[in-house]
């Protein structure tokens, strides 16, 4: 009976301890999913242009999308080419005409575990829309935007204009943040904003123009152009920011059985005297006096019970006897 009562609360505590391993198993391992997963890099990207532009023909029944980009690249990528030709039918019987044409045109995007950045820059820039073959939307002398993303930094994003501007032949000044509108009777008008940026807790992204265009050229067969030129845009995403490393726990040391402070409290004897008068726990106190000496104060007693005891069984012994002759 004793031996089942032992087993069963043993048994019940190896069931226990190996279901909770195995709930713990998966719960840890989902643990570590998580983590990895949510490790992510860094991105970047940069572009010299992008247009977004609709081309409207003479008739006005046909209207033809330009969509072109140079130097578009994302990290761990770069860029230099100097000039885009695009092709539209119906645009000057199908022949090429330029968009851009640059002296330099550099898009560079990077990423490291710690950084990610995007730069552009551009430098004698022309702009070009179908139907104004001669007349540039726009020239720049230079322009430069950069993005910068480090981890657990606060993203950065800037934008530079150098030099001069020329927006449809007319020499203008542009303020940073704002917004400049130039129109040309007969030609058309464009929207310009410079220096645009946007951050967040992770991103940012710079763009050194981006102009609103609406022209009605009336030439090679062209009505009206509308649509978006963009120039030298860059942005970033940080990576995300290590994990602090898990310390190892530290191992306990067993407690000494004397410690300085012991040694040291007021009213209390020094070490060896104090470990002389400690007797071994759970041993009766009696013991060493009984070894030495054969017996103490209390052995008369003792002695005295026992023949009490004797007596009264002698006697009981007797009158049993007695009762049964």
């Amino acid at each position: 009976m004793n031996g089942n009562t032992f087993r069963m609360p043993a048994r019940r505590l190896v069931t226990v301890a190996a279901a909770t391993a195995l709930a713990a198993g998966p719960a840890v391992l989902a643990g570590a999913g998580t983590a990895h997963a949510t490790e992510e890099q860094g991105r970047a990207s940069a572009v010299v242009l992008r247009t977004g532009l609709d081309v409207a023909l003479l008739n006005k029944t046909v209207q033809l999308p330009l969509a072109v980009t140079l130097n578009e690249v994302q990290a761990p990528e770069s860029a230099q080419q100097t000039a885009l030709t695009a092709r539209l039918d119906g645009v000057d019987g199908g022949k090429p005409f330029s968009v851009l044409r640059a002296d330099v045109a550099d898009a560079k995007a990077t990423v490291t575990e710690t950084k990610a950045e995007g730069y552009t820059n551009l430098v004698r820039a022309k702009v070009h829309v179908p139907g104004l073959p001669l007349l540039s939307v726009i020239e720049v002398e230079q322009v430069t935007s950069k993005a910068t993303c480090e981890a657990g930094e606060k993203p950065v994003a800037s934008s530079n204009l150098l030099g001069s501007v020329t927006v449809l032949g007319k020499k203008v000044t542009l303020t940073a943040g704002g917004t400049t509108e130039v129109k040309v009777p007969g030609v058309g008008e464009v929207r310009l904003d410079l220096s645009r940026s946007e951050t967040t807790s992770r991103t940012a992204a710079a763009t050194a123009l981006e102009l609103k265009v609406s022209v009605n050229p009336l030439d090679l067969n062209v009505a009206e152009v509308d649509g978006t030129v963009t120039l030298a845009k860059a942005t970033c995403e940080s990576p995300a920011a290590p994990a602090p490393a898990e310390k190892e726990p530290e191992t306990a040391e067993p407690a000494p059985a004397t410690t300085p402070a012991d040694e040291d409290a007021p009213g209390q004897k020094p070490a060896d005297e104090t470990v002389a008068d400690v007797k071994p726990q759970g041993a009766p106190a009696a013991t060493a006096d009984l070894a030495a000496t054969g017996g103490n104060s209390a052995t008369p007693y003792i002695a005295g019970g026992a023949c009490a005891l004797v007596l009264a069984g002698g006697g009981a012994l007797y009158l049993a006897r007695r009762r049964h002759g």
